[in-house]
């Protein structure tokens, strides 16, 4: 799909949530898998709450922005050669996954270098304490400096480029954000099940928008008051149609998904495992350009809760053959190197002008490690389904232990949990060895 090439929608991506009552003890769920091209490498990253001085500047992907007094502590998973991230949270229990979409305003213009969707999500997590100010904020950075650029590194792709989609969500309510160039709506979600798949799926609900919006749709020649009440998706879709009309496999299989598993209003983490790992609904990708290349599920304790936010990643591709490894934050928390990819400063590719002239292995240790069970997977050697039989079973075991360690919580626990991701990724790699 490239900027000027609108026959070619996303087809790549899904973030999920469920809210009360569809979950037990108050908590949100948070799902997504990021889908990039096949041989990009996505990394997971902890940077600590920081306080800066005025005047200062931060470098995101492509451009310089005005820097914040004071950013909180985040942890993302990210393509390795971008600033922004794919999916991510903070320190407030704030969560945020983006989607491309295809709009009626794509065009060559959307490859000027401005801000990447996944610039402005690292920018909402640093900056906003709620879901609602991460609206606010995404809102603000959408109509300025706006969102642009390639979107990816891969040769063949550079001239690839989308607007955005992004599902908020905190240990309270979440929210829906679609965009149309620096247009956009916002849908509150205080209840239940919602999900996103490469599509804009807001209709006449808006709870939030960009100024004047329907006057600014009036002005494009998008819509007229004999299209009946304002519906964001059906003015702005490339399709023109309302969404129940378009929504595509992966969206529909995703919501049944969420609705079957929450029935019981028990939906947990295991669940949200099971739907990123639904490899027949193309959910989990696994073949092709496109890849599910990181995975991240985030349990959201509910306000006044003394059990802490905690955010499972699994830093390599394919959830199928990938485990889920938790983070929790705390004020000695750290996640090692394993998941880091090589930093190549300013000779990286993607920083000098012209950008993308040549290729670096970004290939993080962890990576590396997973890439030998793959090749064994992918030879159908029997070591290999052993191996991933051994590594779910690590993944359970840590998952029953961070279940008894959250409902128990008590303030000794910080230091215990502190390195915990660190652990498991390195334990993990032992299996590779």
């Amino acid at each position: 799909m490239m900027a000027s090439d609108k026959a070619s929608p996303p087809s790549s991506c899904d973030t999920f949530v469920a809210l009360p009552p569809a979950t037990s003890n108050g908590q949100v769920i948070f799902g997504k898998n990021s889908d990039r091209p096949g041989l990009e490498v996505q990394e997971v990253v902890y940077i600590p709450e920081m306080d800066h001085s005025p005047g200062c500047k931060v470098q995101c992907t492509y451009i310089e922005m005005d820097q914040v007094p004071h950013t909180h502590a985040v942890i993302l998973s990210k393509p390795s050669w971008m600033w922004g991230a794919e999916m991510g949270s903070n320190d407030q229990g704030v969560c945020i996954g983006n989607e491309a979409v295809w709009t009626k305003l794509n065009g060559p213009e959307d490859l000027n270098e401005k801000l990447l969707g996944m610039d402005i999500l690292r920018l909402a997590l640093e900056r906003a304490s709620s879901a609602s100010e991460a609206v606010d904020i995404i809102g603000q950075l959408l109509d300025s400096p706006g969102q642009g650029g390639p979107c990816s590194e891969e040769p063949g792709q550079q001239a690839w480029s989308y607007h955005n989609s992004f599902l908020i969500a905190d240990g309270m309510n979440a929210w829906v954000l679609e965009t149309a160039g620096k247009y956009w709506a916002a849908e509150h979600i205080t209840e239940g099940v919602r999900n996103i798949s490469n599509e804009l799926t807001i209709g006449t609900k808006i709870d939030r928008c960009s100024p004047n919006l329907e006057e600014e749709a009036r002005k494009l020649g998008l819509y007229t008051e004999s299209m009946g009440p304002f519906n964001f998706s059906a003015v702005f879709s490339e399709s023109g149609k309302v969404p129940e009309n378009r929504m595509s496999f992966r969206y529909r299989h995703g919501l049944k998904m969420l609705k079957d598993l929450s029935a019981s209003g028990k939906f947990g983490v295991r669940d949200m495992f099971k739907i990123l790992r639904d490899e027949e609904s193309g959910i989990c990708m696994t073949d092709g350009g496109f890849v599910s290349t990181g995975s991240q599920v985030s349990v959201l304790s509910p306000q006044g809760s003394p059990s802490p936010c905690c955010h499972w990643f699994t830093a390599t591709p394919n959830p199928l053959t990938s485990i889920y490894k938790p983070f929790i934050f705390t004020s000695k928390a750290a996640i090692g190197t394993s998941t880091l990819s090589p930093d190549f400063g300013e000779e990286d590719p993607a920083r000098k002008s012209p950008r993308f002239q040549s290729q670096v292995d970004r290939r993080h240790a962890l990576y590396r490690g997973h890439e030998t069970l793959r090749d064994m997977l992918g030879r159908e050697d029997p070591k290999g389904m052993a191996l991933l039989e051994n590594l779910r079973e690590l993944e359970e075991k840590c998952v029953e232990d961070m279940e008894e360690t959250l409902i128990c919580w008590q303030e000794e626990n910080a230091a215990k949990v502190a390195h915990i991701f660190q652990h498991m990724a390195n334990l993990e790699l032992n299996f590779y060895k």
